[in-house]
């Protein structure tokens, strides 16, 4: 995201206080500006873009207003509709003009690849500044909450499938025709099984904030007038697989399956 702003020619800098030498490493491969402080940037910067797990995006915009901003704020995290929609509550409160924005995709590293819905009364100007780079932009309208509802819609396609994926291979397995199961898929498509390990082993990493995103599904379809079980059952799936965050490689489909089993995570 920083990467596409800064190919508009604006200043973009990075608060590299707490940060890992991974963030320190991206941020100087992109040439971004360092601050020291969280301080140090809402003096500096006239636009502040928060990506964050969902559980501490009111917490920030929050600290941002101790801190003394008063610019526009483009909250571009997973939540619902009803937590942007109280962030905007506390952004009007404080004099902040907040942009609502849900990031679709994978990091934006090659053209085409990544969307930034965006929504809000200065969504045009916002795309128009985050979509000069690899980073694609799509405008959904006035209305705070109507691009975080549109995330919201993608990520329960989307994570929420391999959700399902993990609890019928973990049920499989615990009811003892795992074999037999993976031996029928591989009838159409003798790769089917190995594509849906790496599957399982690939989400393991960022299961930690997938968990809350699938709380925050689960809230939106609720208020959507849909049964938000699924997306609730979703999110204790993804809590199973939590422990794998910062394993030093990807745990074997087996090993994933003890966690999801509710045995010990193995890293």
């Amino acid at each position: 995201v920083a990467a596409s702003i800064k190919a508009s020619g604006a200043r973009v800098m990075w608060v590299s206080d707490g940060r890992s030498d991974a963030t320190r490493q991206r941020a100087s491969e992109q040439a971004l500006e360092e601050v020291d402080s969280l301080e140090a940037i809402c003096n500096e910067c006239q636009l502040l873009v928060s990506v964050c797990p969902p559980h501490a995006a009111e917490d920030l915009i929050h600290t941002v207003i101790q801190a003394g901003f008063d610019g526009k704020f483009l909250d571009a995290n997973a939540i619902s509709p009803r937590r942007a929609q109280r962030i905007d509550d506390v952004c009007r409160d404080a004099g902040i003009e907040m942009l609502d924005g849900g990031i679709i995709g994978g990091p934006a590293w090659t053209p085409d690849s990544t969307i930034m819905a965006l929504s809000g009364p200065g969504a045009a100007e916002c795309a128009e500044l985050c979509g000069q780079g690899n980073l694609l932009t799509q405008v959904v309208g006035e209305d705070i909450g109507r691009a975080s509802a549109l995330k919201m819609c993608f990520a329960a396609w989307t994570k929420g499938q391999t959700a399902m994926l993990s609890t019928v291979v973990a049920a499989a397995e615990s009811l003892g025709v795992r074999a037999e199961l993976e031996y029928i898929w591989n009838r159409g498509d003798a790769e089917t099984a190995e594509k849906n390990h790496k599957r399982l082993s690939q989400v393991t990493a960022k299961a930690w904030r997938f968990a809350g995103e699938m709380r925050e599904i689960a809230q939106t379809f609720g208020d959507a007038g849909m049964p938000d079980g699924y997306y609730t059952a979703a999110a204790e799936i993804y809590e199973r697989m939590a422990a794998f965050k910062d394993a030093p490689e990807r745990p074997d489909v087996d090993v994933v399956l003890d966690a999801l089993l509710r045995k010990t995570a193995k890293k």
